[in-house]
């Protein structure tokens, strides 16, 4: 263990149906939902480890995630956005799983929370870990710990040592989580491990989601159920999962983007690709955004549109 960091994390409860589906699937991340989606989660900061705790009467943790970010939205778009990684074969027995926990059961499309957890590991049951001992009963959703004091101190050295054999004594663990352990050789695990926990595509939509408060940055269309986050350079071509290489735009746009139609410019203003014309005859509509600004951007610096990956677009996609 790394002597001076503290290390702050969270306990969430949650079912052995969730747990065991998503231990079978075992995904890129992961949408630790809460049917009321009234409150927000400001528990932790990005990276930070969310650990699962089975409810009664297993009363186990059994499983570990890295919080990425949280958020509000219907059930369709949660489902648009994660699909079975919302712990279900269906978005039916979504609907089901949520009605049970909720008073408007025949909401069949409410607002939910959205805990999103990325690079997610699944304990074997040989290595499920009893709840902390001052963890009580009455406790419905979680509750958060910090090395600082003995308690969750005692917690975390368990998780640490199960880290260790999983991601660094295990390397088809290792491929799975996509996690990266600069310090396997001493198999320590540490803050600067966690600082870089790598984003699934779930979870980068919603990021992207709301870094462009819900709407496209070319035309400030809000109707989520038609907004898709982009990427500027692609995924397949080695474009990171950053909220600095994505777009959140309307889904004819990210179509258009995509193909090389259209782009933005260092400025961050659009451009249209006369192509639209010489290859489909029409386009009135897109062009009207040519040289115009981005309607809508992100407020964090670093979140802006990186320019390495702008230029990217520019040179091997757009059709100017």
């Amino acid at each position: 263990m790394y002597i001076g960091i503290l290390m702050k994390f969270y306990i969430g409860t949650t079912d052995l149906n969730w747990f065991n589906f998503l231990r079978q699937i075992n995904p890129e991340d992961v949408n630790f939902w809460r049917p009321g989606g009234k409150t927000d989660f400001k528990v932790l900061n990005p990276g930070a480890p969310f650990l699962f705790k089975l409810k009664s009467p297993i009363n186990a943790i059994a499983g570990i995630g890295f919080f990425s970010s949280y958020t509000r939205i219907p059930l369709s778009i949660a489902w648009d956005a994660f699909g079975n990684r919302n712990g279900s074969d269906n978005v039916e027995d979504l609907q089901k799983m949520i009605a049970s926990y909720r008073k408007e059961w025949w909401d069949m499309n409410p607002v939910i929370g959205c805990i999103v957890l990325t690079n997610p590991l699944f304990f074997e049951e040989e290595d499920w870990i009893k709840p902390p001992e001052d963890w009580a009963k009455s406790i419905v959703q979680g509750k958060s710990y910090t090395t600082d004091d003995q308690v969750g101190q005692n917690i975390w050295n368990r998780i640490e040592l199960l880290l260790n054999k999983y991601l660094v004594t295990n390397p088809q663990h290792l491929g799975k989580s996509q996690l990266i352990l600069e310090n396997a050789g001493d198999k320590k695990y540490g803050a600067e491990v966690l600082n870089k926990v790598r984003l699934g595509q779930g979870a980068f939509r919603m990021m992207i989601t709301d870094a462009y408060s819900r709407k496209c940055s070319i035309t400030g269309e809000k109707t989520l159920p038609v907004l898709e986050a982009a990427h500027i350079k692609p995924y397949a071509k080695s474009g990171p999962h950053f909220i600095s290489n994505g777009l959140l735009l309307r889904s004819d746009i990210h179509k258009l983007f995509d193909g090389g139609y259209i782009t933005i410019t260092h400025d961050y203003k659009i451009e249209v690709s006369k192509r639209i014309r010489e290859e489909f005859q029409n386009g009135k509509e897109y062009y009207q955004f040519h040289g115009a600004s981005l309607k809508n951007l992100p407020l964090r610096q670093a979140d802006m549109p990186q320019q390495i990956f702008v230029e990217w677009h520019n040179n091997n996609v757009f059709k100017g």
